[in-house]
C-alpha cells in the first residue's frame, strides 16, 4: 500500500531548476505536487494553504531577509531549504528560523528524495555533506552569534542599532574608532550587507 506523505510546494526563482524539482516530486511515490512558484510572495498570493513540505531554493539575499523568508514559509508548511551555505545564515540559524531540512544545491537526486520524505514524515533532515558543518554549529560556544559574529561584533551591532556613530561606539566599548570600523566591516561581510545604512536598518530589526 502506497504511503501518503502529503503535498509539496516548490519555491525557486530559476525556471529550469524549478521544472527539475517538479518532475522529481511527481515521480516520488506518496508525494503530491501541488504548486510551483518563483517567490515566497507568489506562494502567499496563491491563497491560504497548508503544505506538508515547501521546498525552497534560497535566493541571494542578506542573512536577515533569508531568515525572514524561512519564517514566513514555516507558517504554511515544513520548509526544506536548499542553498550553497557558503555564507550566512548558518545551518543552525536556518533551523531556528523554522527550516525542517537543509541540503545543498549540489545534492544528488537520491539525497533530495530522501530529504523530501524525511521532512514530509515530520522529521528533521541535514544533508550528509552538511553533517560536519552542522555539528560545528552545535558545538560553537553559546556566546557566539548564529551568523558567525564574535561577541564583540555582536556588541558593536547592538550599538549600531541605536544609531550611534563609530566614535560614540568606540567610547562606550573602550576601543579605538579604527577597531570599531574594523568590526563594522567584518559584520557587513558576514551578514552580506553592502553599506552602513543597510546595516543600521538590519541591526534595528
Amino acid at each position: 500500500m502506497k504511503q501518503d506523505l502529503g503535498t509539496v510546494a516548490i519555491v525557486c526563482d530559476q525556471p529550469l531548476s524549478r521544472v527539475g524539482m517538479e518532475r522529481l516530486v511527481q515521480d516520488e511515490p506518496g508525494l503530491d505536487f501541488v504548486l510551483s512558484v518563483g517567490s515566497v510572495g507568489e506562494l502567499e498570493q496563491a491563497g491560504p494553504a497548508d503544505y506538508r513540505v515547501i521546498f525552497i531554493d534560497l535566493p541571494a539575499l542578506p542573512s536577515a531577509a533569508v531568515l525572514e523568508l524561512i519564517g514566513k514559509l514555516a507558517t504554511h508548511g515544513a520548509p526544506l531549504v536548499c542553498a550553497t551555505w557558503e555564507q550566512p545564515p548558518g545551518l543552525l540559524s536556518a533551523m531556528r528560523a523554522g527550516a525542517r531540512g537543509v541540503i545543498t544545491r549540489y545534492a544528488e537526486q537520491p539525497a533530495v528524495r530522501l530529504a523530501l520524505r524525511v521532512v514530509a514524515a515530520g522529521g528533521l533532515h541535514v544533508g550528509a555533506e552538511l553533517a560536519d558543518r552542522f555539528a560545528a554549529d552545535l558545538s560553537r560556544p553559546t556566546d557566539a552569534d548564529e551568523n558567525g559574529l564574535a561577541p564583540r561584533e555582536v556588541e558593536t551591532l547592538r550599538w549600531i542599532a541605536l544609531v550611534l556613530t563609530h566614535a560614540q561606539i568606540a567610547s562606550r566599548m573602550g576601543l579605538s574608532q579604527a577597531t570599531v570600523n574594523t568590526y563594522a566591516k567584518r559584520i557587513r561581510a558576514k551578514l552580506n550587507v553592502n553599506n552602513k545604512a543597510e546595516l543600521t536598518r538590519m541591526a534595528s530589526r
